[in-house]
């Protein structure tokens, strides 16, 4: 199995792509292309998802989005939008060897909602997705079960540091190592607030323009950052069902568990004859 910094194809891109492939035992045709949420980068797939897919023979690729992890724009932060998201979902899509089977989680599953308003996909994963009706629900949910997680978050964004015990509550269900809740800790980031301003009204998917690829609708039981009410919403909004993973928190490829997840994406592609 190969691990890259980037893909071997690109020469142009300056985004960070981290990839996993699979070498002698590549069985799939497609790539998976892997979109992080908010305050997140690349890194969030490489810590499981990444190798866990390219032993099983796919070519596992994470893009991290403009202004986060080691892609530029982090002095311009503020100023991206989801749109500009999109764009660097296109530009990871155009230099991958096929166009690839699309995963995003969280704010991830919303820019991968805008991406198919203008281009197709083979199949398309969404974990824990902000819902096509944006964030509102979620932030109205916060405010009156938890507030001081939603005053944490609008910190966080504003350039402030998490605090470990509020960053297990928002991500996690189950209990944690206190040292990889830590190297966690350094690794989340501010996020734009003009792209969290577009997903609470802006800049919502026209769902009637929303290509319709097989799609497969994920959340977890315990998320206090999309319920699985919100799950519901994306899911009928889609036509499909969701499915609901228990005792499992909001960051479903790093808690305690995420394997379950990753073999039912797995699963499901295969069945989808990917």
């Amino acid at each position: 199995m190969q691990k890259t910094a980037k893909p071997a194809e690109d020469s142009h891109c300056a985004l960070e792509i981290i990839s996993h492939l699979p070498g002698a035992a590549h069985r799939h045709r497609m790539p998976l292309l892997f979109v992080h949420g908010a305050y997140a980068g690349a890194w969030c797939w490489e810590e499981h998802f990444l190798p866990w897919f390219a032993q099983r023979g796919w070519a596992a690729y994470a893009v991290s989005l403009g202004g986060h992890g080691n892609s530029p724009g982090h002095d311009n932060l503020d100023h991206l939008s989801i749109d500009h998201y999109v764009a660097d979902v296109a530009e990871a899509v155009a230099i991958l060897p096929a166009p690839p089977i699309l995963i995003g989680h969280s704010m991830g599953g919303m820019v991968i909602q805008k991406y198919l308003e203008r281009a197709a996909a083979p199949a398309v994963v969404l974990m824990a997705s902000v819902p096509p009706q944006g964030l509102i629900y979620s932030a109205l949910g916060l405010l009156f079960t938890a507030p001081h997680l939603l005053t944490d978050l609008n910190r966080i964004m504003g350039g402030g540091e998490p605090s470990a015990d509020s960053l297990q509550q928002i991500l996690f269900h189950q209990p944690i190592a206190v040292e990889k809740l830590r190297r966690y800790w350094k690794l989340f980031q501010p996020e734009s607030l003009r792209a969290i301003w577009d997903m609470t009204c802006y800049s919502l998917p026209d769902t009637s323009r929303v290509y319709r690829a097989p799609m497969l609708v994920l959340g977890a039981q315990h998320d206090r950052l999309i319920s699985p009410g919100q799950v519901q919403m994306t899911a009928n909004a889609y036509g499909t069902h969701p499915e609901i993973f228990l005792n499992m928190g909001h960051a479903m490829m790093l808690e305690h568990g995420w394997e379950t997840v990753a073999a039912r994406i797995d699963e499901w592609l295969v069945a989808q004859g990917l």
